[in-house]
């Protein structure tokens, strides 16, 4: 009696309808979305052999600055512990030659990497999140908001930024932060631009008009529909902000306005001159920091340059 009823109980249990499968979730979508877009988005990039290059340098160099205790030493700063004599020239032992304290100039590159990269990403970030922010304000809100917002930034972009900057790190302490500060605080003028133009034509496409009529507020289609509109410029305008950065940094360091204590390219530089290596034709001393900025800056304008024509379609259809 009692196997029959089990075998009863095994028949309903298999002939019960399974219930269909639950819906994905929004977020689960979103994922999925956001997975082939990436996705396409690495197909387009690869077609673009200089955005590669420019990427594997960036790569490389990245590797360097990352593993730089382990590939010349905590201590390959320090002056009192100076293993070379003063300004050697390359050798077996200092590849790149020594520095006038008698520092191997190729530790010291090394560790530069780690400055100029760490200023060149946060004075970046800096620079495009001010810029994002003032020109979707601008672009949104019209009348005065925008009228003040744009004469600000009309007398930022007319200023020479090297000259601001230099104001703004020669009245502030010298420091690492001063310097991300007072490049950041002085390059957002021309992303403000280009976001409040983009911001301009994505809201005078209907779905706009239908968030409002639906009683989306500012900070709704600022947040959900225009920024993520903007994103792709946003990004784009950040590599190649990079490299200005980049730049603008090894400036500040080699007219003695960075800070002393740390190593960078740009401070490498500000030595050598100090150190005379220009007229006495030390080559190995002037060299390397100036290459070193040059190829880092032309990788991010590459890999700036492949990601702009991969997210404009104008771009896209020309190539």
């Amino acid at each position: 009696m009692t196997a029959d009823t089990n075998t009863d109980l095994d028949t309903d249990l298999d002939n019960t309808p399974v219930p269909p499968p639950a819906a994905k979730s929004a977020r689960a979508l979103a994922r999925a979305r956001k997975r082939r877009s990436a996705a396409r988005f690495w197909r387009e990039y690869r077609t673009h052999r200089s955005g590669l290059w420019g990427l594997a340098g960036l790569v490389v160099i990245a590797l360097v600055a990352l593993c730089a205790p382990l590939l010349v030493g905590a201590d390959s700063q320090s002056v009192t512990d100076a293993p070379g004599g003063a300004l050697e020239a390359p050798s077996g032992e200092f590849p790149l030659g020594t520095d006038q304290f008698g520092r191997s100039v190729l530790a010291l590159l090394v560790w530069g990497a780690r400055v100029s990269l760490t200023v060149g990403l946060l004075a970046a970030f800096l620079c495009v999140a001010i810029g994002t922010v003032v020109g979707i304000v601008a672009g949104h809100f019209r009348g005065w908001y925008s009228t003040v917002l744009m004469r600000v930034t009309d007398w930022f972009l007319v200023m020479p930024t090297l000259v601001l900057a230099i104001a703004l790190a020669t009245v502030m302490s010298r420091s690492l932060w001063t310097v991300i500060l007072a490049i950041g605080v002085t390059t957002w003028p021309t992303t403000a631009r280009l976001v409040r133009a983009q911001t301009l034509a994505v809201e005078s496409r209907p779905y706009i008009e239908r968030a409002r009529a639906l009683g989306g507020g500012h900070g709704h289609i600022m947040q959900r529909h225009v920024l993520p509109n903007v994103m792709p410029l946003v990004l784009a305008q950040t590599t190649l902000v990079i490299s200005s950065a980049i730049l603008t940094e090894a400036t500040l360091a080699f007219l003695g306005l960075g800070d002393p204590t740390i190593t960078s390219w740009g401070g490498m530089l500000q030595d050598a001159r100090e150190a005379g290596a220009v007229s006495a034709g030390d080559w190995w001393y002037l060299a390397p920091p100036g290459l070193a900025i040059a190829l880092v800056a032309l990788a991010f304008t590459l890999c700036g340059r492949a990601v702009e024509a991969v997210l404009n379609p104008k771009l896209r259809v020309a190539r």
